[in-house]
């Protein structure tokens, strides 16, 4: 805010808050060690946690992140094969059917999508009998790869009779009252999708990330570092892909610097006390979070002064989208913010708001990219990775203004020059490539009777 000229003292004082932003190397090393702390806890145990939630304490049973996927090994890149798949993720459903969709029940979900399978199979008449790779990026303990319990919904999805059942399951059951010939072959999730998908071309790849609606990673693991699961003898270098679930990191709100206006954020989600992280630096979230601050500074009589803010009001309103369109804004005089908000709000900014909105824009949107990063130099540090391709997808990676170089700028105030060293490499449709690579590595090695878990 520095560089901005004249700003009245009361609004300097409110937005020292935005202070906890700016995230130091001794912040970031503190953040990681805590990360590399809570994977190896979830690739020991799993079980109950306290957990607060506004007006009571209750203990509920929560899968702990680090998911094995029953992945076994990277492509080997002579898999062969037609494939269909399905992508449902934060952004992918929101496309093909309108937001009732995303409070609907299982039957009306998973109806929806068998139809529209149904209706793909029609248009490209294909009439034969053909494997599905399912990518659901949801949260999902599985004990074998053609299965998946749902433990909960994250990215404001709330479709009922979902949790707690096996997702292949009611798919399944879908299909068949469509009467189509489609077998699901896998359960997979973007992130594992996208690591499978860009080793398939990038041998160096070890890492896998989504920064989109929602955002999380995968990686290789081999068995005999996850305790969690030696009850079932596995050989102790079988290599595994661990889904982290990285959204759910510092669930005790006790390592991650959370502002008033991600606390706010928080209380007012549809899941109060979850999903810490990507509260934090998702997609779904960082104009929620702009909007936080700006009714916060409204409220206050310190930001548009005299005039209606009703429309700013409405929760989620501020799309993550216009954060991109303000950065972007490179007018002497910021017309594009400007117009922003009178075209969507009603609102008039100042010549001064519209600096100090810029301003804030980069705050949000750079300490997501810091913050994602430290999830990413976590898994080098764990698995000792000095050198490496990541694959990255999604629409905050391949869209937002600069925020692949934040991530980039970050690994280096981590790592130092070293930091060049780890790579981030776009995957061109990981999720779903991937899906029907990880559908063809599952049948061949069905084939020839080799590790393989359905």
């Amino acid at each position: 805010m520095d560089s901005i000229k004249n700003i009245p003292q009361e609004v300097l004082k409110e937005l020292s808050e935005l202070q906890m932003f700016l995230l130091d190397k001794k912040k970031l090393d503190y953040i990681i060690d805590n990360f590399i702390e809570e994977m190896n806890e979830g690739l020991s145990k799993e079980g109950a946690n306290i957990v607060y939630i506004p007006h009571c304490i209750k203990k509920i049973n929560i899968i702990k992140p680090m998911l094995p996927t029953w992945i076994i090994g990277y492509p080997q890149g002579n898999e062969h094969g037609t494939y269909l798949t399905l992508d449902i993720g934060g952004t992918n459903i929101r496309l093909c059917k309108s937001k009732e969709l995303k409070q609907s029940n299982s039957d009306e979900f998973f109806g929806f999508i068998a139809h529209q399978l149904k209706e793909f199979l029609k248009k490209h008449k294909i009439e034969k009998d053909i494997q599905l790779g399912f990518t659901f990026s949801y949260p999902c303990k599985q004990d074998k790869i053609n299965h998946g319990i749902l433990k909960n919904w994250t990215k404001e999805f709330n479709v009922k009779n979902v949790e707690g059942h096996d997702v292949v399951e009611l798919l399944v059951k879908a299909i068949k009252k469509e009467n189509i010939l489609v077998k699901v072959a896998v359960l997979t999730n973007d992130t594992a999708g996208t690591l499978i998908a860009s080793n398939y071309v990038d041998s160096e790849t070890k890492i896998g990330v989504i920064y989109g609606t929602g955002s999380n990673a995968s990686y290789m693991e081999q068995v005999k570092y996850i305790p969690k699961i030696s009850h079932m003898n596995l050989p102790p270098h079988l290599p595994i892909v661990i889904n982290c679930e990285w959204g759910a990191f510092d669930k005790e709100k006790r390592v991650l610097p959370r502002t008033k206006y991600d606390i706010q954020l928080d209380l007012e989600s549809k899941f109060p006390g979850e999903q810490t992280f990507e509260k934090m630096i998702s997609g779904f979230y960082l104009g929620e979070i702009m909007r936080q601050i700006l009714l916060d500074l409204s409220r206050k009589n310190l930001f548009f002064k005299g005039q209606c803010i009703e429309a700013i009001e409405k929760p989620y309103s501020f799309q993550t989208p216009y954060l991109s369109l303000i950065e972007l804004d490179s007018h002497e005089n910021l017309i594009k913010i400007y117009e922003l908000f009178k075209t969507q709000f009603h609102i008039e900014c100042t010549i001064s708001e519209r600096k100090i909105i810029k301003e804030i824009t980069k705050l949000i949107s750079k300490r997501s990219a810091y913050l994602s990063a430290c999830g990413i130099a976590a898994i080098c540090k764990k698995k000792n990775i000095k050198e490496c391709s990541v694959g990255t997808d999604g629409s905050i990676i391949n869209k937002y203004p600069g925020f692949r170089e934040h991530v980039c700028e970050a690994l280096r105030c981590i790592f130092g020059p070293n930091g060049d060293k780890i790579k981030l490499v776009h995957a061109q449709d990981g999720s779903g490539v991937g899906a029907a690579i990880i559908a063809a590595i599952t049948i061949k090695k069905q084939e020839s009777n080799n590790f393989v878990f359905t």
